[in-house]
């Protein structure tokens, strides 16, 4: 049935209309927060709109072609039944190759932890699977997670398609001349250059693997602080991945039909689409697997030549997905004449080149808590002759359990070296958490040993601590002091926010022992604690005690305040029958 409704979207009056019923029909069992459409609930046909956040990027994709296919009308999960007889697992199209839904959940997993404000659900990470490539040509991939193949998309060449001039010397796509998007997320080169992640652990970044693409495709949906939980930003996010309003629709149905339930299967055994954004066939023949968006011939055009029929724009009917684009001819097509020279030899890439990572002058790195450190990371590639390496991709990762990141609030960048063979990271911004950091540079798409650098975040501090009033602090045996002592804490006359700070009663102003006996605070039992650790100032740099009771002891007592940095502040306080209590004391507990 998805291939059934996926043949019937095209353009045009009848378009509209089919996606429009298909589509409505799908969100009438949605959850609440998404919608499909407009803001009448309607689809629109296949033409672009711009996302409500144009950055002027050509989005994750380069807008490449897509499976239209729609997910059945029925739910996924399987009816109940009183028979003995095992259930069945669910619809074909609700099963997922068991690497490929591994490396999705794992995606969402990550960043729960890194981005948990984006709420990114693997389920549209699977959506956007299905519609890019099948779910990587129905789970073609090895126990590593690499497609057994390459899938690649179109040239984008202009023609029918957006125009990307060639931006890794061919070292993804292959092609030397364009771009084309790469990998089971479909990514150009030019965005997964700085968007690519290592989803596997195995030090690469390689659109060609599930694990690497998947956790890309997460950041790449959850950047300029989208929260996929509301409605806009998730369709800001989807938009941005492709600017089509059939394409966002088509990925918001996946989504709500894999929300309803999925299953796994063996790897490789995935149903497939039957129907792509850039053909035009009425009756294409059956999908079979293995093929996908890598199926139209990406090699460069000959100069003057146009590629094969990629472009949706040809009269003639397109072959179906997994088959070259060009049409059935009685003449060979234009290749070259078999010869006797031998092939040139493949030039390599400066990557190629780098034998090893050189620190390129990076000092002490040490920043205080919520400030950035004033050193940049600064590393060069070489050769093993020690010669500089430029345009090679320096991947920085901040490592471990830490909140410090780069600008912008990401753990990972990717700059390229200069003339010099230097790539230089991003500001680092030191988290909350102290101690030291460990920050590690690599060269993308080669092994060699990485570089490590350590920065080090020290707690904020304060130089000076006062009273933020004068009033005087007293009360009757047995009674609640009727004023709560708030202070204000200060970095070189600035105000000190989220400083440490502790309170204790303490003996005498020249001991620092507790006081056992006197005013008190009250634990969340109520008993009575005279230490107070774990306060903080807040963003104002000020800090509001919890009230202070007395017991019968009489007297004058002494409330030491110690910030981080070793700013101190002793305050008095009396406990007094009433008619000697130096303020008016509040009747006995």
């Amino acid at each position: 049935m998805a291939a059934h409704f996926g043949r019937r979207l095209r353009k045009g009056a009848a378009t509209t209309a089919v996606a429009a019923a298909a589509v409505a029909a799908l969100s009438a069992s949605q959850a609440p927060g998404v919608t499909i459409g407009g803001q009448d609930g309607r689809t629109s046909s296949g033409t672009a709109t711009e996302p409500e956040e144009n950055t002027g990027d050509p989005g994750a994709t380069g807008n490449s072609p897509y499976y239209t296919d729609l997910p059945p009308l029925n739910s996924p999960n399987p009816s109940p039944s009183a028979s003995s007889e095992p259930v069945v697992q669910g619809a074909a199209e609700a099963g997922i190759p068991a690497t490929v839904l591994d490396a999705y959940k794992k995606a969402e997993a990550a960043l729960r932890s890194s981005k948990p404000g984006c709420h990114l659900p693997w389920q549209l990470l699977a959506a956007i699977g299905k519609v890019e490539s099948g779910q990587a040509r129905g789970g073609r991939v090895d126990a590593d997670g690499t497609t057994t193949s390459p899938i690649i998309g179109p040239q984008l060449d202009g023609n029918g398609f957006a125009l990307i001039k060639d931006t890794d010397d061919g070292r993804y796509d292959g092609n030397s001349a364009y771009d084309n998007a790469v990998g089971p997320m479909q990514f150009i080169p030019s965005t997964w250059a700085w968007a690519g992640r290592d989803g596997n652990d195995d030090g690469l970044d390689d659109p060609n693997n599930i694990y690497d693409a998947a956790l890309a495709a997460g950041h790449y949906l959850c950047r300029f602080g989208w929260d996929l939980s509301d409605r806009a930003d998730l369709r800001r996010a989807i938009l941005s991945y492709n600017n089509s309003t059939e394409y966002l629709n088509t990925v918001l149905s996946w989504l709500e039909y894999y929300r309803k339930g999925t299953h796994e299967i063996p790897d490789g055994t995935g149903t497939l689409p039957g129907d792509r954004s850039d053909t035009r066939s009425t009756s294409p023949g059956p999908s079979t697997p293995g093929t996908g968006p890598s199926a139209p011939d990406t090699r460069p055009s000959k100069p003057g030549t146009k590629p094969g029929k990629q472009g949706g724009g040809s009269t003639e009917p397109p072959a179906s997905p997994g088959t070259p684009s060009t049409p059935p001819s009685t003449t060979p097509p234009t290749t070259t004449p078999p010869s006797t020279t031998p092939p040139p030899t493949t030039r390599p890439t400066p990557t190629d080149t780098v034998d090893h990572l050189e620190n390129a002058g990076t000092g002490k790195l040490t920043a205080t808590a919520g400030e950035a450190f004033t050193e940049r990371i600064r590393a060069r590639a070489e050769t093993d002759a020690g010669k500089a390496v430029a345009k090679v991709r320096i991947r920085f990762t901040v490592l471990g359990d830490t909140d410090t990141a780069f600008t912008g609030g990401e753990s990972v960048a990717t700059v390229l070296t200069d003339g010099s063979g230097a790539a230089v990271a991003p500001a680092l911004r030191a988290g909350e958490k102290t101690g030291d950091v460990t920050v590690r540079a690599t060269v993308v798409g080669r092994v060699v040993p990485g570089l490590e650098y350590r920065a080090t975040v020290t707690e904020r501090v304060a130089d000076t601590v006062v009273r933020t009033d004068d009033e005087a602090l007293a009360c009757t045996p047995g009674g609640e002091f009727a004023h709560r002592v708030e202070v204000l804490a200060t970095r070189d006359g600035e105000a000190a926010g989220k400083v440490a700070a502790t309170a204790t009663l303490i003996t005498a102003a020249d001991d620092a022992a507790v006081n056992d006996e006197g005013p008190y605070f009250k634990d969340a039992d109520d008993k009575a604690v005279r230490t107070l650790s774990g306060l903080r100032t807040d963003a104002d740099g000020r800090l509001k005690l919890p009230r202070l009771y007395a017991d019968d002891t009489t007297g004058t007592f002494l409330l030491r305040i110690t910030t981080a940095g070793g700013a101190t502040l002793t305050v008095e306080l009396t406990v007094a029958e009433a008619d000697t209590a130096s303020s008016e004391p509040t009747t006995g507990a």
